[in-house]
This record gives structure tokens, C-alpha cells and sequence, in this order.
């Protein structure tokens, strides 16, 4: 009881915070929106963008975390934790989304440069980069704790790059008149952007095709379980996340009675397992020595 009590306050803390950053984000994103065609900066544009993301996936992450909510039922015996992987999956299939259009108008741009209002340039993004340096801060924490505000984060510390990109262009500019450099910081923006956010995808999709989950060695945990006092082998041994810190695991054990009663078998491993390995689902069935795989095969025919 007391372990969902504390996923439960560590959900709570993860949407305020969601929220405070939306709030910011939503706010100033519009302000940045106008400045960029108004200065005519297509780094700024670039930096507007990523913002509007930024805020598009802060308000999907908070939807996620609503639908989380959601009792198990008869239908979803598990609940719908898994939808805040989907709302990541979907932030960074977004994120790419934003990066190419970029890319393409900054090609664009280079093969037609535009005047540039360098001074409000540069105060814009200033601004956004107040902005993002208070959100990265609410965000941190919680980033490695869930995937979902991890995508939050990552697109509000991709931003924050992006106003530092745009903030030293608009200063080039201001000195040099290299209107070329703005479009140059976009597309560095993009190429910035792209890496993470395969990584982002990568970690959504070994989740969403129950992969084993970062950090955890399945030849690690199957020796772990075999050097327990009574446990003869292990089989039919599977690692999977519901979603970020929610590891499930499933195995049959062959027990020797000699060395222990099934039930304080099973209690000892599944003590072990959430204890180094933080899995916090496990379900083992136990059989005897005499019980032979072809015949657990047959069962299952």
C-alpha cells in the first residue's frame, strides 16, 4: 500500500510542476511568435517553435498523467500507466516533425536571405532564455523518474539551446550585418535536436514492445534468482516496464522442497527482486524437480 502511496505523491509532484512550466511556456511562446515576424528572424521562429512544442508537450504529458489515473478495471487489468509512453512517443515523433520544417526553411532562407531587426532579436530571446532556465529547473528532478516529463524536459532543453543559438546570432548580426548567420543557427537548432529525440523515441518504443528496461541486466537478475536457497533452475524468465518505474516480471522457478516451503521461496525472491532491482511486479510459479519443461509445454498446447 505504502509503495503506491508514494508512486501516487511522486505522479502528484511530477504534474504541478507540468503545470508551472506550462504556464510559462504557453505564455511567453506567444510573445516570442510576434517578435520572430517582427524582426523577421527565422532563428527566432525556430526558437518560437520549439516553444509551441515545448507547450504542446507539457499539456499531452499532463493529459497522460490524467489518464494514468485511471483505476485498473476488468478490461485494462493494468491500468493505463502505458499512455504516458505514448505521450512521449508522441512528443518525439513531434520533435522530428519541427526539426525538418526548420531544416527546410533555413535551406530556404540561405538561398534568400532577410532582413533582420537584430536589437529586438536579441531581447526576445534573452527573455526565452530566462523562460526555459526556469523550466529545466522544475523539470530536472522528475525527468528521471518518468519518461513522459523526460520528453517534457528534453524539448524545454533543446529550447533553451535554441534561445542561446538565437542570442548569439542576433549579436553577429548586430556587429557584422551576417544576416546568413540567423538562418545557419536554425538549422544548427534542428541537427541539435535530432539526436535526443531519437533517443526519446528508442526508450518509448523498448517500452511500448516490452523490452527489458534501462538499467536492468536480465542475465544479472536470472543468476540473482538462481542463487537463492531452494531454487533449482529458472525459466520462462521476462523483464518489462508498464511504464517508467513500473517494472513487471514474470518466470517459473523449479524448487527443491528440501531447502524450503514454496511460499517462502516466493517470498524471498520477490523480496530480492524489488529490493536491488527495483521490479515491483512479479508473479512466479513454482514447481517441482520432477516437473519437466516438455511437460509445461503440453500444458500450455
Amino acid at each position: 500500500m505504502s509503495a503506491g502511496h508514494n508512486h501516487g505523491q511522486v505522479r502528484a509532484g511530477h504534474e504541478r510542476l507540468l503545470w508551472i512550466a506550462l504556464g510559462l511556456t504557453s505564455s511567453f511562446m506567444i510573445a516570442e511568435v510576434i517578435g520572430a515576424f517582427i524582426t523577421g528572424s527565422l532563428a527566432l521562429l525556430s526558437d518560437a517553435a520549439h516553444m509551441m512544442t515545448d507547450a504542446l508537450a507539457l499539456a499531452i504529458s499532463l493529459v497522460a498523467i490524467q489518464v494514468a489515473k485511471r483505476a485498473a478495471d476488468r478490461k485494462r487489468t493494468f491500468g493505463y500507466s502505458r499512455f504516458e509512453i505514448l505521450a512521449a512517443a508522441f512528443n518525439a515523433l513531434l520533435l522530428f516533425g519541427v526539426a525538418f520544417y526548420i531544416l527546410y526553411e533555413a535551406y530556404q532562407r540561405l538561398q534568400a536571405p532577410a532582413e533582420i531587426q537584430s536589437t529586438g532579436m536579441l531581447v526576445i530571446a534573452m527573455l526565452g532564455l530566462v523562460v526555459n532556465l526556469i523550466c529545466m529547473k522544475l523539470l530536472s528532478a522528475a525527468s528521471g523518474a518518468s519518461l513522459n516529463v523526460k520528453g517534457a524536459y528534453l524539448e524545454v532543453w533543446s529550447d533553451m539551446l535554441g534561445s542561446i543559438g538565437v542570442i548569439i546570432a542576433a549579436v553577429v548580426i548586430m556587429f557584422t550585418g551576417w544576416g546568413w548567420i540567423d538562418s545557419v543557427v536554425a538549422a544548427a537548432i534542428g541537427f541539435w535536436v535530432l539526436p535526443r529525440t531519437w533517443t526519446l523515441l528508442k526508450e518509448s518504443m523498448n517500452v511500448l514492445l516490452q523490452g527489458v528496461p534501462d538499467g536492468i541486466d536480465i542475465d544479472q537478475v536470472e543468476q540473482a534468482i538462481r542463487s537463492v536457497p531452494g531454487v533449482k533452475d529458472v525459466h520462462d524468465l521476462h523483464i518489462w516496464a508498464l511504464t517508467s518505474g513500473k517494472n513487471v516480471l514474470s518466470s517459473h522457478l523449479v524448487a527443491g522442497s528440501a531447502l524450503g516451503t514454496e511460499q517462502q521461496i516466493l517470498t524471498f525472491v520477490t523480496e530480492m527482486l524489488h529490493e536491488q532491482f527495483d521490479i515491483s511486479h512479479v508473479t512466479l510459479q513454482v514447481e517441482g524437480e520432477g516437473f519437466h519443461h516438455d511437460e509445461h509445454d503440453d500444458l500450455h498446447a
